[in-house]
């Protein structure tokens, strides 16, 4: 929506933001762009001053590149004369700016925000499906998702750099899904992205609430479980029809928290949950559950592994239930989803190693997978490749030591996203807690280096489980974002080294002696 510098800062006035302001004779600019990012700036854009890391210099670097006014909460002492507005809160700022640049007041489209400490890609690609399938029905366009994995909106297909996109950003992929004449955006709602605002002035016509357990309590993230508590229940009050389920920890707190919107549809396996899981059972290649409601009674087959993906799938069977999805609609496109890096299945040729790769990264997503690996996989070796990342969730270097060590026959230790912390830090904060239970464990700075090693070892059936990084395709080391082969394919690389060895035991032997 094209407008003026002027009337930006009206709309700024109006939501009480605006400390003072210098407009610097560009009243009647038209406003190109508005960006936080320097290498984004056109002539008569507004620049946004954000960031821990922000720098003066990227100010500077805008201004040279012809922003028309900058946005902050401190005043700078540029070069060159600049327009300026400061602000009170540059976070609440940005959902204002975006949603007039883009023009998504009135969103037409459904919009579904699923939050919870585990489980929010799994749901969001469930309910994606189902939608999917019901549009293709109708003739429509496939419907868009902003996930931690990718995002899609019509225009754009890419992979994701967040797991809610910043305000700027989020407004953008609606804007862009609403030019597409796309129905239904689903997208993950982080803890983050609710108490940073990045979701003002949003309203979902469904918002779901997975899960809750202790998780991303740092100094960078949430000072303590009641802090970030609060901030997914925030969620309802922008919502709709609230989604919940009746079998997570605190439902009864979330349960009183949902009826902030104004309907609240459960599900789950209690008698009183609108929409029951009455029985979930193990399939080959997957699983089957068995659901109850006022409108169908079915049998739902979920090609993938891991019992704790019947919560995922419940919770986007209840969405397109409120949708109004037929139940046969469902079914059909539930069969085939899979979800790139959640509990992807490889093996070895001659049957000994089941690898699973899985994004588990924190105490509800280790407690659930281990309980699953231990049904589906009982009497089986457990071995486990794991790290945590740098100066965030510090609770999950004792919790994710104990849990691994009490169900592994062995732990690796490496890399996952050390960041500014040393990777020696790390190691000696989850490590006492791994062989607190009695479990081996090995420290391996290099990730591929740890899974290759983990599989060389193997000598009978055994489940290697490769946690924390899913489909990530990257490592953050010190400041930088680096380039790294996903856990799928470093578990590719291994398992073919692994076949290529034994696949003539008697060869390899001979080699052996001849260059051992």
């Amino acid at each position: 929506m094209k407008m003026k510098l002027l009337e930006y800062l009206e709309e700024l006035k109006e939501a009480g933001m605006v400390v003072a302001y210098d407009l610097n004779g560009e009243e009647e600019t038209t406003v190109t762009s508005i960006v936080y990012d320097s290498r984004e700036v056109t002539q008569g854009g507004i620049f946004i001053c954000k960031g821990i890391n922000f720098s003066e210099e990227y100010l500077e670097s805008a201004i040279e590149k012809g922003c028309s006014a900058y946005i902050s909460e401190t005043i700078y002492s540029t070069r060159k004369k600049s327009a300026w507005i400061l602000v009170k809160d540059i976070r609440r700022v940005m959902p204002i700016l975006a949603e007039k640049f883009y023009g998504t007041i009135n969103p037409n489209l459904h919009l579904t925000g699923i939050t919870g400490t585990k489980g929010k890609t799994t749901t969001a690609y469930y309910l994606k499906a189902i939608l999917d399938c019901f549009e293709k029905k109708r003739h429509h366009p496939q419907t868009a998702i902003l996930s931690s994995i990718e995002v899609y909106d019509g225009k754009e297909k890419k992979r994701a750099t967040l797991t809610t996109p910043e305000a700027l950003e989020l407004h953008r992929h609606m804007k862009n899904a609403q030019d597409c004449k796309i129905s239904y955006l689903t997208m993950e709602v982080s803890s983050q992205a609710l108490k940073y605002q990045r979701i003002r002035e949003i309203r979902y016509d469904i918002g779901i609430f997975l899960n809750i357990s202790e998780d991303h309590i740092s100094p960078a993230e949430h000072q303590d479980f009641e802090d970030y508590f609060l901030s997914k229940l925030s969620l309802f009050k922008q919502v709709e029809t609230a989604c919940v389920n009746l079998d997570c920890d605190h439902a009864k707190r979330v349960y009183q928290a949902a009826h902030l919107a104004k309907r609240v549809v459960t599900f789950g396996r209690s008698e009183q949950a609108d929409i029951r899981l009455v029985s979930t059972r193990h399939c080959d290649g997957g699983i089957s559950i068995h659901v109850k409601c006022d409108k169908f009674e079915e049998d739902f087959f979920i090609s993938m592994q891991g019992t704790f993906n019947a919560e995922n799938a419940m919770a986007a069977i209840a969405a397109a239930y409120v949708y109004g999805v037929p139940a046969k609609v469902m079914k059909e496109a539930l069969e085939d989803v899979k979800v790139s890096g959640r509990m992807e299945e490889y093996k070895s040729k001659d049957g000994k190693i089941t690898a699973i790769v899985d994004y588990a990264h924190n105490r509800l997503s280790f407690e659930k997978l281990f309980d699953s690996v231990f049904q589906e996989h009982s009497g089986e070796r457990i071995i486990t490749v794991f790290g945590c990342p740098g100066q965030k969730a510090y609770n999950r270097r004792r919790e994710l030591g104990l849990i691994a060590g009490l169900f592994s026959h062995k732990v690796y230790l490496t890399a996952d996203d050390p960041g500014m912390e040393p990777l020696e830090k790390i190691f000696r904060e989850i490590r006492p807690n791994v062989e607190m239970t009695g479990c081996d464990c090995s420290c391996i700075a290099d990730r591929k280096e740890a899974v290759f090693q983990a599989v060389q070892e193997i000598k009978s059936n055994t489940v290697l489980l490769v946690l924390g990084k899913g489909n990530e395709g990257h490592q953050r080391i010190g400041t930088e974002l680096l380039p790294y082969p996903t856990d799928a394919e470093l578990v590719c690389m291994a398992l073919e080294e692994y076949d290529r060895v034994h696949a003539h035991p008697l060869k390899s032997a001979i080699k052996e002696r001849q260059y051992g």
